[in-house]
């Protein structure tokens, strides 16, 4: 019989429990759809026999009841702020409070704690001191070594070392879940967890190597002679120096890269957090699996006289067919928490679910995305694994594509094509961004383009050059502007000569390290030039564990350990976001005014502005 988890005490009982084997809370209302972590990791344990609730963003201000309703479970609690850390959910890039939440019913914001994870985990080790804490999600996965919080404006130690948390799971965590779980369903304890992967702990000192058996590399860090390991520098000495958190980051990334990478530590105070390498990237039968676990696909019933949830609108009506991203891009973490390796659903499994939605009375036909975190990476990979076994690249194609990338898009063509033809299905949107720098004419990229623009746009797409600066670009790690040029152009030829009125919408960050006030003039010039008025813009916000974060902090490239201009001050960022609305009559005087000041008048002339 299709059910929900449950998140009431009633329907514990109503199931016949005496007790719950895993209560999982988190920031997020309970939406039981493989698109949601909580309801991922809980029908994951279901499936295997374990008896889950869920606590769907509890109330920490009144008696903590929420957090009480279950009791104790049997193994343990598990802890997510949601699918987005809290902060970057509560806050704009102005450090201004958000007045939504699209994960909350009705978009109502106030349902859950800035730094979610850590108050969580407090309440629980208060409440219940001997029962495991287990944190994971974005936020908990993003902040597991010392990191800079933007909120903040300061170098932050990693969150085991800040909370009661017994265990921190990092990434992607079906198979480490059930690891857990089965670990201590055996009676083995907490500390046997730390054998696993993809995990990391917090360990008293004389728990781990003795220094007698380290050595220095080439880069500074500190290696264990077997190679099993490598010491970062300590939180303290980061403090210290910018310049060794940079460092840091170089190898957390070139580290996080590899197949087969080393065990992280670092030093904070007295204590050294852990962080194990991670399980190697989902095969297709393991993430079939997941996607096919019965999930109700909905919100759960609760809700319903709060409102719609507008982070299940945005996605009910779409499917998702890989997991990772090789793209690299500076300011992402997809790459750091999904993997650079990319796990796709089979066929199969993907139009089991297409099939599944159109037999679903509220669906209207139209499939608003087929994709991933990228549109078009579904069954790309290396074709020598062995050689991507060895690699340490941080993107298969920045600066140029690998040699070894396997990037043919007609299987994705085709399956496009096989979605659209199915029974029940009227229209297929591709929503997801799509890589214009995975296309050559070889792997039938700028085929597979055309099939898009023709077959599967609904009026506009959208993509992502993100600047027209080369020196901003190569910051961003993102192809030279000029590709966006020529797929404008590839764009307007295949309109014309179908007849289409299509839109080619843009999306661009301002303020991103190595951006300056003379880069946003040029961006504007450049899209004056091109007749647009931007729609699709962002201020960059500093989210841990990226490289821009990185640079946005130190001031340091970690991969080249060279300067950054770095715009920080608000004013500063003000100015460079005004630029993206140069065509508006009320900004124009602010804009004459900051090209002014900063002795850039020649771009008065060129936008016209100079009256």
């Amino acid at each position: 019989m299709p059910h929900f988890l449950p998140i009431t005490l009633d329907e514990v009982k109503r199931l016949g429990w005496s007790q719950v084997d895993i209560v999982l809370v988190t920031g997020d209302a309970y939406i039981d759809h493989p698109a949601f972590g909580a309801a991922v990791i809980g029908r994951t344990l279901e499936a295997a026999g374990y008896r889950v609730a869920i606590i769907p963003q509890p109330n920490w201000r009144d008696d903590l009841r929420d957090f009480r309703k279950f009791g104790a479970p049997r193994l343990f609690f598990g802890v997510t702020s949601g699918a987005m850390d809290s902060m970057v959910n509560h806050y704009t890039a102005a450090r201004r409070l958000r007045h939504d939440d699209a994960y909350t019913p009705g978009g109502v914001a106030g349902f859950r704690p800035d730094r979610a994870t850590y108050v969580y985990t407090r309440i629980l080790k208060q409440i219940y001191p001997d029962v495991p804490v287990i944190i994971a999600g974005i936020e908990a996965s993003m902040r597991r070594l010392a990191h800079y919080d933007y909120w903040d404006d300061r170098l932050f130690p990693s969150i085991l070392a800040d909370t009661p948390a017994d265990l921190l799971l990092y990434g992607m965590g079906e198979r480490t879940t059930l690891k857990i779980a089965r670990l201590l369903d055996e009676g083995q304890g907490i500390e046997a967890c730390r054998r696993l992967p993809q995990v990391a702990y917090r360990a008293e000192s004389g728990k781990r190597k003795a220094e007698s058996e380290e050595w220095r590399g080439e880069n500074g860090e500190r290696r264990c002679e077997s190679g099993e390991w490598i010491e970062l520098h300590s939180f303290e000495e980061c403090l210290k120096s910018k310049r060794a958190e940079a460092e840091n980051y170089h190898i957390i990334e070139r580290e996080s890269n590899k197949t087969e990478c080393a065990t992280l530590v670092q030093r904070h105070g007295d204590s050294y957090i852990v962080v194990n390498p991670p399980e190697p990237p989902m095969t297709t039968e393991e993430i079939d699996a997941s996607f096919d676990l019965p999930y109700m696909r909905l919100p759960h019933p609760k809700y319903k006289k709060r409102g719609p949830i507008p982070a299940f609108e945005m996605i009910k009506n779409s499917i998702n067919i890989h997991r990772g991203c090789f793209g690299g891009c500076s300011f992402c973490t997809i790459s750091a928490h999904q993997g650079k390796q990319i796990a796709s659903r089979s066929e199969r499994s993907i139009l089991s679910e297409v099939k599944r939605m159109t037999e679903s009375e509220s669906f209207n036909g139209v499939l608003t995305d087929l994709g991933g975190p990228s549109a078009n990476m579904w069954q790309m990979s290396g074709k020598n694994k062995e050689l991507c076994r060895k690699c340490s690249r941080y993107s298969c194609i920045h600066p140029s594509m690998c040699r070894n990338l396997h990037s043919d898009h007609r299987p994705l063509t085709d399956l496009y094509r096989k979605v659209a033809s199915m029974p029940g299905i009227k229209h297929v949107y591709i929503g997801s961004g799509i890589r214009c720098d995975l296309f050559t004419d070889e792997n039938h990229g700028w085929e597979y383009f055309r099939e898009v623009v023709l077959h599967n746009v609904s009026g506009r797409l959208k993509v992502a050059p993100e600047h027209t600066s080369d020196n901003v670009l190569r910051q961003m790690r993102k192809p030279a502007f000029a590709l966006f040029e020529k797929t404008k152009r590839q764009f307007d030829e295949i309109c014309r000569t179908a007849g289409l009125r299509y839109q080619l919408i843009p999306y661009f960050i301002s303020s991103h390290p190595g951006c300056r006030l003379q880069d946003m003039a040029d961006l504007a010039v450049q899209m004056q030039r091109m007749g647009y008025r931007l729609e699709q813009i962002q201020d960059f916000t500093p989210t841990p564990m990226t490289l821009s974060t990185e640079m946005y902090y130190t001031g340091i490239n970690p991969d080249t350990m060279e300067s950054v201009y770095v715009a920080r001050h608000p004013n500063e960022k003000q100015e460079q976001r005004q630029m993206f609305f140069f065509y508006k009559r009320e900004v124009q005087p602010a804009i004459r005014q900051s090209l002014k000041r900063a002795h850039l008048e020649q771009y008065l002339n060129k936008l016209k502005i100079n009256n």
